[in-house]
């Protein structure tokens, strides 16, 4: 694809990710409080990327996954944790953030209390998405318990949580490289990571190609990070949509430690190392390889 064409297919990709998300906010809104369902659907209804849910339906229909309309529903639970994280991450005990992809924060519009509990409550919900649509693809019924741990372990404190904990410590500190790799590997990188492996665990393909999966999702996951510290370093927070940035917090970032063109280098060689990681394991995936070089052109 080019350009553009992939730019068409991630709209048509996320639209499709948009409407397993209305089903699966719609259905929490009957069973919890207004406040509180108020406060997921703007959560995680917001305009975002999608990136995540994205990697994982690409993944399973690159592994060769045919059963297209379950696998969205699948594809939302990751992100709904996505969501609950950001959540988190911009509340006044966190990174203290106003807004968030265009739109005040979630906190800032329903409170505190109200979006700990809302986002906390998407954690299961996303654990019993997971269950209840993984079933119904390739991999089958225990298929699908493997896959929600694949999320949970994603998620949890050798993952996303762990990684929010080292950002948090990393605050007023010069990180080294090894030590940026390692905060972004779990708090960026491992729900990217995991994504690819939940569409490929459901496609129901083996743990060779689970593996080569992973190691692409380690690469794209630093990619991500450092385009994103690109673009704070270059960009206003009103085209980006989102503040305060990690500059603004004094954390350490790849263009602090490299430099722009620096960072810009070390961005390319994580997606070549990305591209050997799908070509070691023979898998014919087009769109994951356009994917990866998009992760680092992207303008937001």
């Amino acid at each position: 694809m080019d350009y553009l064409e992939l730019e068409e297919y991630l709209r048509s990709e996320a639209l499709r990710v948009e409407q397993a998300l209305d089903q699966v906010v719609t259905l929490l809104e009957l069973e919890l409080g207004s406040d509180m369902s108020a406060a997921i659907r703007h959560g995680v209804m917001s305009r975002g990327k999608r990136l995540r849910p994205i990697l994982c339906a690409t993944a399973y229909r690159e592994c060769g996954g045919r059963r297209e309309s379950a696998v969205y529903d699948l594809a939302a639970a990751v992100e709904m944790i996505h969501a609950y994280s950001l959540m988190h991450d911009d509340l006044p005990c966190m990174d203290d953030a106003d807004l968030r992809r265009g739109q005040p924060t979630t906190h800032s519009v329903f409170g505190e209390e109200i979006t700990i509990r809302a986002a906390a409550a998407l954690i299961p919900a996303a654990t019993r998405q997971v269950l209840s649509s993984a079933k119904e693809l390739e991999c089958g019924v225990s298929g699908s318990k493997k896959i929600a741990k694949d999320l949970l372990e994603a998620a949890g404190a050798r993952g996303m949580v762990g990684g929010q904990w080292l950002d948090l410590l990393g605050e007023h500190q010069t990180l080294n490289s090894e030590e940026l790799n390692e905060l972004h590997q779990r708090k960026t990188g491992a729900l990217l990571t995991g994504s690819l492996v939940m569409g490929a665990r459901a496609a129901g393909v083996e743990n060779e190609t689970i593996s080569g999966l992973k190691n692409y999702g380690r690469s794209i996951g630093l990619a991500f990070q450092i385009a994103d510290d690109l673009l704070d370093a270059t960009q206003s927070a009103e085209s980006l949509g989102k503040n305060p940035s990690d500059l603004d917090l004094n954390k350490s970032t790849y263009v602090s430690l490299h430099g722009l063109e620096g960072a810009r280098a070390h961005a390319q060689t994580c997606i070549a190392d990305a591209i050997i990681a799908l070509e070691s394991i023979s898998l014919d995936a087009p769109v994951l390889r356009d994917l990866a070089r998009y992760i680092i052109e992207r303008e937001k």
